[in-house]
């Protein structure tokens, strides 16, 4: 038997090994193994085992790595799909779908040292007074970790050690599992009563997942299975038909994964599936992974997952790489959103790729949102889809009133030091919510004090020296910052410029760090928090923030768009939306569409318990067509307006998008590389109907991270065909070892 091996150094091809006798009962399909590669040993994965091969005098394996089957055949699969659709190198995909935490060879379980109480057997030995103490808190614990032993007895290793030496205890080496949510007092809930809407979803779902299987003409056949669109207004109970969903899958004996966008969501869902399933005849261990664990916890948490002792996974975009087995569903929450999306190699879209696993492990696949993204909408509408609707929320509560505050009139009226931050009518409404002892959620999605620094005399804005863009002025650090390449500078106290050096230099713009600042001076005896990314520095901020604002804590919480979707806070009234322009005035056919679903989401996080919410929206252009649809909560009606634009100009979903970037420190050389390129690829897709490409063209951030960036944009309806195209066209086309070409298949951003 030969093992066919795809390297984890990039190399784009697989190689042939032998198998040596000691190791053929470790080595399968999936198993990571050390092998010979020119003079020195790397790591690889057996992704084939093959009778012959074509090449003589093969290398043998040099060992297995880790246990056995780390990478099931089908994740295995979906990865050799990833790369050749997203048009990158199999290895690269295969780094996505096994995290680092547990591809290391040097990845373990912790094991620490336990002391366990023994039956006394026959007389007790004569003990010194130090000793009973110690032996009396062994017998209450009956076994406790060594070294909270030593803690709580305020003793040595080497008394307890006397204790074992005279029978007594036990002391032994035992696995330590690192569990992010142990400290967390989880009290079980039972599954709730749906209403007519819900139940419709439930009997959609349910029906779904039981037509695995279908008999006709004596034979058995697999049944076509339908991703299903579950379209909800916020506050319809989209959770608990999941939760419900799960426990279908569980009493079938499958698993499930559950996505969420972002990692602030997490531990408000963990709390809900871990009360929902941790008793019961479904009951089963609930595994989290996401970028904000550490690495022992993302290695248990994995082989909890790989070793079946937990059934339901959730997390971030990789979880959908979760080496769950008998997958039955995998749910993908706020589908809409642009985070699902990954920003290197492999650029795969978590959404896109659920769909495509849940199809080849015949698992259902429900996408759940309030503002589903035009491309699913239109899925569902065409048929590809099933649509499920529920339009109410599920205990009846009104939707939140919204209020349109035109800041253009505002800023005429407005107190001195306030202008652009708070109306009067918000002002009024946040003061009449804090009288009442109900809370306030403030939504602006740009972190920092000011967005630029400017001098009005000679006109000088404070820009980064690696970027196209200005700096943001921190004003709690007193710095001037770069949100795209980090870049940081002691803000000045005048004008820059030698031939200027004025003193009247200002602050232009608003973030969250002033916003906080404004509220202080407005409110004095109001609690408030700031949530960004800031503010967010230790792993447990996320948490701790939001607890404290769940149970009251806080009156007043401001934030980015991390607090503007998903969270259930029945105690908030009043929502405030900042500044409602910044996601309509980008370069993206997307702008109208992503201003429509934050403001519908950030929306909805008003008024979800027994009293109405209210929500102000104040915008310099009150009149846009996507802060008009959110304002009447109309998300056909925005549909209808945006699908009829997209197709006049063939954008998804009536075509996908490659979008070809060149980067490089020469702007003449990127530019012309770009032209080069453009020619090839014209002789490569020459008279294929419908394609559309655009450029050579400098990006709408022409220089990022001190790269100068080009780029071509295609549009056409086989993407896969064009994958192909383009991973041919990449490997044929020389550029200059200074210029690189990065390849986007379905981008999420085009700046």
């Amino acid at each position: 038997m030969i093992a066919r091996v795809t390297l984890e150094i990039a190399v784009r091809k697989e190689f042939d090994y032998s198998i040596p006798p000691e190791l053929k009962e470790r080595i399968e399909v999936g198993t990571r193994v050390k092998v010979p590669f020119g003079p020195r040993l790397v790591i690889g994965v057996v992704t084939a085992l093959v009778d012959s091969s074509p090449h003589t005098n093969l290398r043998a394996i040099s060992s297995a790595v880790g246990v056995s089957g780390m990478l099931t055949p089908r994740v295995l699969d979906l990865a050799r799909w990833m790369a050749e659709y997203y048009c990158c190198a199999v290895e690269v995909a295969l780094k996505s779908v096994l995290p680092d935490s547990v591809r290391k060879e040097d990845a373990k379980w912790r094991e620490r040292l336990y002391v366990q109480a023994l039956p006394v057997v026959g007389e007790m030995p004569k003990l010194t007074g130090r000793q009973k103490e110690i032996w009396n808190v062994i017998e209450e614990w009956r076994e406790l970790p060594l070294q909270e032993l030593l803690k709580l007895a305020e003793t040595t290793d080497e008394t307890v050690r006397r204790l074992e030496d005279k029978g007594l205890v036990r002391i032994a080496p035992r696995v330590d599992e690192r569990d992010p949510y142990a400290k967390e007092q989880i009290l079980p809930t039972e599954a709730m009563k749906l209403n007519p809407e819900q139940e419709r979803a439930m009997t959609a779902i349910r029906l779904a997942m039981e037509q695995a299987v279908i008999v006709g003409d004596g034979k058995t056949e697999l049944a076509p299975i339908a991703p299903l669109l579950l379209h909800g207004v916020t506050g319809s109970g989209k959770t608990e038909v999941y939760l419900q969903a799960i426990g279908i899958a569980l009493a079938r004996g499958q698993g499930a994964i559950v996505l969420v966008p972002e990692i602030s969501l997490t531990p408000q869902t963990v709390e809900r599936f871990k009360a929902r399933f941790s008793t019961g005849p479904n009951a089963t261990m609930v595994a989290v992974l996401h970028s904000h664990l550490s690495a022992g916890e993302k290695h248990d948490e994995w082989h909890k997952i790989r070793q079946g002792r937990a059934r339901i996974v959730i997390g971030a975009r990789s979880a959908v790489f979760a080496p769950v087995d008998q997958l039955g569903l995998i749910v993908v929450d706020e589908e809409h959103e642009h985070s699902y999306k990954q920003e290197e190699a492999p650029r795969y879209h978590a959404r896109d790729v659920a769909v495509v696993r849940g199809a080849r492990e015949r698992a259902v696949v429900l996408l759940g949102s309030a503002t589903p993204s035009v491309e699913s909408y239109y899925n569902a509408r065409k048929g590809k889809y099933s649509l499920l609707e529920m339009h109410s929320r599920a205990t009846e509560q009104k939707l939140p009133v919204v209020r349109v505050v035109d800041l253009r009139l505002e800023s005429r009226k407005g107190e001195k030091g306030t202008p652009g931050v708070f109306s009067e009518p918000l002002k009024e409404g946040i003061r009449q919510r804090i009288e009442k002892g109900e809370q306030t959620i403030l939504f602006l999605n740009r972190r920092g004090y000011s967005s630029s620094l400017q001098c009005p005399k000679c006109g000088y804005v404070a820009g980064c020296p690696n970027c196209s863009v200005s700096l943001t002025f921190h004003r709690a650090k007193h710095l001037l910052m770069c949100h795209i390449c980090g870049h940081s500078e002691a803000a000045p106290v005048r004008c820059p410029k030698p031939e200027c050096g004025d003193g009247a230099i200002r602050y232009a713009g608003l973030g969250t760090e002033r916003v906080e600042e404004t509220l202080v001076r407005l409110f004095p005896k109001a609690r408030i928090a700031r949530m960004d990314r800031d503010t967010l520095q230790k792993k447990d901020d996320y948490r701790r923030i939001l607890t404290e604002f769940r149970t009251g804590r806080i009156d007043i919480l401001v934030g980015t768009q991390m607090i503007a979707k998903g969270l259930h806070f029945p105690n908030v009234t009043l929502v405030g939306v900042l500044y409602a322009d910044l996601s309509l005035h980008v370069p993206d056919f997307r702008a109208g569409e992503r201003t429509f679903q934050l403001l519908t989401q950030v929306s909805g996080r008003a008024g979800r318990g027994d009293v109405e919410g209210e929500v102000f929206v104040q915008s310099f252009t009150p009149f846009h067509p996507a802060i008009q649809f959110a304002r009447r909560h109309d998300y056909l009606g925005f549909y209808e307006a945006e699908v009829e634009f997209r197709e006049q100009l063939k954008y998804p979903p009536f075509a996908r998008i490659a979008l070809l970037t060149l980067k490089g420190r020469n702007e003449d050389k990127v530019r012309m590389s770009a032209e080069h390129l453009r020619k090839e690829l014209d002789v490569a897709v020459g008279g294929w109907p419908g394609l559309v490409i655009a450029g050579p063209a400098p990006a709408p951030l022409v220089k990022a991270e001190s790269l100068y960036r080009y780029q071509i944009m295609i549009r056409c309806r086989a993407m896969l065909r064009m994958s192909g195209v383009l991973a041919r066209l990449e490997a044929s086309t020389s550029l200059p070892d200074d210029v690189h070409l990065v390849i986007d298949v379905d981008p999420v951003n085009l700046v």
